[in-house]
Order: C-alpha cells, then structure tokens, then sequence
C-alpha cells in the first residue's frame, strides 16, 4: 500500500489534532504545575510525552511517498520510488529481536486465554494493605482499618506483575498466585485492567510500525480504564471529583465487573488491530 503525500499529510494533521486534544488538560495542568492522581499516570507510569502521542505513522509496509523529511527516521527504509519510506518491521526484529519477541508473546498469549473478572481492582487496595505511607497523598475512603478489612475479607487475584509488585510484603503472601517479571506472559489475560492499559505501551513500542490512529484508540482505552482503576481504589478523590465503584459492596462489584467486560471486548478488537498492524493481515487469524 502506497499513500500519495497529500493523503499521508491529511491523516497526518487530523491525527495531531487528535492528540492534542486528547493531551490538553494534561499540558495545561503541566503548565500550571498542578499534579492530578488518576490522569497523570498515563505521562508518568508511561513515561511517554504528549510530543511523542502526536507523531503520526502509517505503520509497517505503507509506504509514504514524497516523504524525504523521513528518510532518516528510526525503522524506516527506503520505499519502491526516490523519496519514498516505507516503516520496516524486519529493521526493527533485527535491531529490537528481545523487545520484538516479549511483544509478540504478550500479545499473542493474552489473546489466547478467556478473561478473568473476579479480581475487582483489589490491587490498588494491596498496595496500601497495612501501609504508614501510602502511593498517592490522600485520604482512604474507609480508612485504614476498614481499607485493611476489605483486604482480608477478599481473595486477591491479580494477574497482572506490574500491579503485583507494588502490593506491600504484608499483601503478596494473599495473591492466590506469586507472580514475577519472567513468568508475566504466563498470566497475562485480557479481562486485566493493566494488560489492558499496557496495549499503549506496546503500541508505543512498536514505534513506526502502528498506525497513528491505533495507537491514539490504545491511549483512549489506556484512560478510560486508568479511571475505572481509581474510582474502584481506596482512595477517597472526591476533591478531583471522581465518584467511587465501591467494590466492597454487592453493587460495586457489579458495575466493576460490567465495566471490566467492555474493556476486555475494547482490548481483544485492539490486541488483534496491533499484530496484524505490524506482522501482517495473517496475524490477526493467528492470535
């Protein structure tokens, strides 16, 4: 596929548009050096700036023409005509084939298995599990004892490392499974808020080689869910207008879960989107 330069610099521009609405209030808060607790994860967990959310690529095997500006852009090769580029899935497995490969894995094997929704975002809840101090400088909705209580009264099932290692010593004894960094693509499961929001990380991995508009619909599942993830947390963020889903409740856990389920449904049609983007239309059949 061969995009003419007025087509490629069209999706361009309303692509930046995109992006800078998307990353507005953030540049603004930024500006004025005010800290938010649910969105500015999203620029610091993913340490990605709003400059790099809004470069455009076609991704793997379109080729731009008329596109010179580009030719020295990291995992772009030369394209079928003089001036042409075209983004190079090949370049990067040989220059990024560790990277390539635990990409792919994620991918492809938190396709294959059904999702999991019994967890109810109690990670956030075993990151403060019997804590003096706790990640975020606000209030607990229940207080630490009633916090603690929620804990102990739950099974905790994360499946998800990255949210594992935060869990204080006190908390990861009750996981019902040890996780670690070299088993990860052994859990990993799409009904996971966090392997959910990590579909941007990925996508920003991969560079060139994903489409600009995907990568802008991982960021929007990557927000959408980071609020579902603090509304249901122990946090009392009231002063950020943030209503709770309170999850120690019957009505809680419903909403949770039935929030969960639309993300999962959101990840699955991105996770396929992602690999056949950048391994080819077989990829898609294959995940």
């Amino acid at each position: 596929m061969s995009l003419a330069r007025e087509e490629w610099m069209e999706r361009e521009t309303a692509h930046q548009q995109r992006a800078d609405a998307l990353t507005s209030e953030h540049r603004a808060r930024s500006a004025r050096g005010e800290k938010h607790p649910v969105w500015d994860f999203l620029f610091t967990y993913y340490a990605y700036k709003p400059a790099q959310l809004r470069r455009w690529h076609p991704g793997a095997g379109v080729e731009l023409a008329d596109a010179a500006d580009r030719a020295s852009w990291r995992w772009y090769s030369p394209g079928s005509s003089d001036d042409a580029v075209v983004p190079d899935a090949a370049a990067f497995r040989r220059e990024k084939s560790e990277l390539a490969g635990l990409i792919e894995r994620m991918l492809r094997r938190t396709a294959s298995r059904p999702g999991q929704f019994g967890c109810f975002g109690l990670h956030e809840w075993a990151m403060v599990y019997r804590a003096d101090e706790h990640r975020h400088p606000v209030p607990l909705r229940l207080g630490q004892a009633g916090t603690d209580a929620v804990v102990e009264g739950h099974d905790l099932r994360c499946t998800h490392f990255d949210a594992f290692r935060f869990f204080t010593p006190e908390a990861v004894p009750r996981n019902r499974t040890p996780l670690s960094r070299e088993e990860q693509p052994l859990f990993e499961q799409p009904g996971c808020l966090h392997a959910g929001m990590d579909l941007y990380k990925w996508a920003m991995k991969l560079g060139p080689l994903v489409p600009g508009e995907l990568l802008l619909d991982t960021f929007e599942l990557a927000r959408d869910i980071r609020l579902l993830d603090m509304q249901a947390a122990p946090y009392d963020l009231s002063a950020w207008d943030v209503v709770p889903v309170p999850i120690e409740t019957a009505d809680g856990k419903s909403e949770y879960v039935r929030r969960q389920r639309g993300f999962a449904e959101r990840g699955t049609a991105l996770r396929s989107a992602l690999l056949s983007a950048w391994l080819g239309d077989g990829a898609r059949a294959a995940a």
